[in-house]
């Protein structure tokens, strides 16, 4: 995919500043705010004075008749974009980077301490992960961890989800979001804990007591830790017959199975256990419901935290409008086209080489990799 083509994308968005002020195009912004990004830059102060030192090889990807503009006018219209257009630009162009085979997605959340959703809270971003392709597939800004709930399906709508296992967080146990995945032609599998307590009681009380159950086991270590899983599943829901919204009806739609996970962490002579239970739409085995609930985890370390190692997202201070939201979909954008590098340098190793390296960058920009 070429520079061009990502960019076209973004060509639905409508351009928020009075036509005869626009002394930059709108292409151009959004290209120098990429690329600089990828290079290293975390403000538009930095942007800019990338950008002035590299206008030679942003004159190979667009005319840049007038220069690069000032950080104030990148920070102006970089919260001028409608966020949810902005995000939506984003998840169709994902959609040109995915293969065709079915990923397990994860949806979860993260917060960015210094940034500000509309200058009140702290951004809280909830977002969509192809656990094995490592692809950020869209995201949703909620104005705190509570409205993980309202915020869950919206990334779903732009995803193409068919055939894919979407695993979720305890905070998006309800029905309405298991609706939601059904609806779109995936299968959910959703972690519980006490927000829904009486079938988390129901479900820790099963696997208490049952025998004979499909089981896989793993172990892996490092650093002095040895940690032990065990993923047990069952495929018999209908002792689950509590405060049904009809008889006969399971609780949440299309219900399937119900699993448990355990975990055994040795470290320094001491043991950890712990058990973390989920339901789903689809009859996994055990071996599959351990892949599904092992690539949910890897959201954690393979997006949110790069996301704050690599990209610092904690440190990121903007607080007006759209800005926030605007310049998380553009990290993401990065994450994503920097990833696809087949390097087997770091993350942070290939940013740098990015800003060191315009062949590279280019490469990395218009996703040609030898």
């Amino acid at each position: 995919m070429s520079a061009r083509t990502l960019l076209a994308r973004f060509s639905a968005l409508e351009d928020p500043r009075h036509a005869w002020k626009v002394l930059y195009p709108l292409e151009e912004i959004l290209l120098l705010v990429l690329s600089a990004t990828m290079a290293g830059a975390e403000d538009f102060v930095e942007v800019e004075r990338w950008g002035n030192r590299k206008i030679d090889f942003l004159r190979r990807l667009a005319p840049f008749a007038r220069g690069v503009p000032s950080h104030d006018t990148l920070n102006d219209v970089m919260n001028a974009l409608p966020a949810e257009a902005f995000a939506g630009c984003f998840a169709a162009w994902v959609e040109g980077l995915r293969d065709a085979d079915p990923d397990i997605v994860a949806i979860d959340g993260k917060t960015s301490r210094a940034a500000r959703a509309r200058g009140a809270r702290p951004l809280h971003l909830v977002s969509a992960w192809a656990s094995r392709q490592r692809l950020v597939l869209g995201q949703r800004a909620t104005d705190g961890k509570s409205n993980e709930i309202a915020a869950i399906p919206l990334p779903r709508e732009r995803l193409e989800l068919k055939g894919a296992p979407v695993a979720i967080d305890a905070m998006g146990c309800h029905r309405g979001i298991a609706r939601a995945v059904r609806d779109r032609g995936a299968d959910y599998l959703i972690a519980l804990k006490a927000n829904q307590p009486s079938l988390h009681r129901e479900v820790a009380l099963y696997f208490d007591t049952a025998a004979g159950l499909d089981s896989f086991e793993t172990a892996d270590g490092d650093h002095g830790r040895i940690e032990t899983r065990r993923a047990t599943v069952s495929h018999e829901v209908g002792w689950l017959n509590g405060d049904r919204a009809a008889p006969g009806e399971p609780r949440f739609p299309d219900l399937a199975m119900v699993a448990m996970v355990e975990a055994v962490v040795e470290r320094d002579g001491k043991t950890a256990r712990s058990r973390r239970f989920y339901i789903g739409s689809a009859p996994l085995s055990a071996r599959r419901t351990a892949q599904a609930v092992r690539g949910h985890w890897g959201v954690e370390n393979r997006l949110h935290w790069v996301m704050d190692t690599v990209f610092h997202d904690d440190l990121m201070r903007l607080r007006t409008d759209n800005g926030p939201t605007d310049m998380a979909v553009v990290k993401h954008a990065a994450l994503n086209l920097i990833q696809a590098v087949p390097d087997r340098a770091s993350l942070k190793t290939r940013r740098k080489t990015a800003a060191w390296d315009d062949d590279y960058l280019l490469n990395a920009i218009a996703q040609k990799h030898e």
